[in-house]
């Protein structure tokens, strides 16, 4: 039976293998080690990484029964029954199922939680709306200069913000007025 040492140089190995032919620039810019630590965190954070590492795993551990079956059956009956029990056990189906729910869609480890949109990200949008229905940024339904447009309803949506004194008039006002209700 291998060891643990011997067991994670394989699962490194493995990783290694997978990461393709970007794995030949890592290796020389940060060396066996760095490469190995970086794959092994970025298998342990991803749901495919984790469903690829149980694999494995699993695999490994199928071939280490299969042996000791193999061996025991030997001890038994001969090397003619060994051999078909090796013959048997290819046949059986891995028994996978964290890769199984991984292939199924379902998320292993934590999950990503959607960023919450702040106060100030919710008014420029709703500024952006009201230059969009507004005449003031080219015709109405569309923006012909979004930068500007962008940069004046970021102006606009933070002296909103600070309680500074916005114009009422003009484009300045319609996004003004959007904000506010935010705000």
């Amino acid at each position: 039976m291998a060891t643990t040492k011997e067991r994670l140089e394989q699962i490194e190995n493995a990783i290694l293998l997978l990461a393709g032919g970007g794995a030949g620039f890592a290796v020389g810019r940060l060396g066996v080690r760095g490469v190995a630590t970086q794959a092994g965190r970025a298998a342990f954070t991803t749901p495919q990484g984790q469903a690829i590492l149980a694999g494995f795993a699993a695999t490994e551990l199928r071939e280490e029964l299969n042996r000791r079956d193999a061996a025991v059956a030997e001890q038994e009956f001969g090397p003619e029954a060994a051999a078909l029990t090796q013959i048997a056990q290819r046949l059986q189906p891995l028994p996978i199922p964290i890769a199984q729910a991984a292939v199924a869609g379902q998320e292993i480890g934590r999950k990503i939680r959607k960023k919450k949109t702040t106060k100030f990200n919710r008014a420029v949008k709703a500024g952006m709306a009201a230059v969009r229905n507004s005449k003031s940024y080219g015709k109405k339904g569309t923006i012909n200069n979004a930068k500007r447009a962008f940069s004046a309803v970021t102006k606009v949506a933070s002296k909103v913000n600070r309680g500074k004194k916005v114009s009422a008039k003009g484009v300045t006002g319609t996004i003004a007025r959007a904000v506010r209700k935010i705000l």
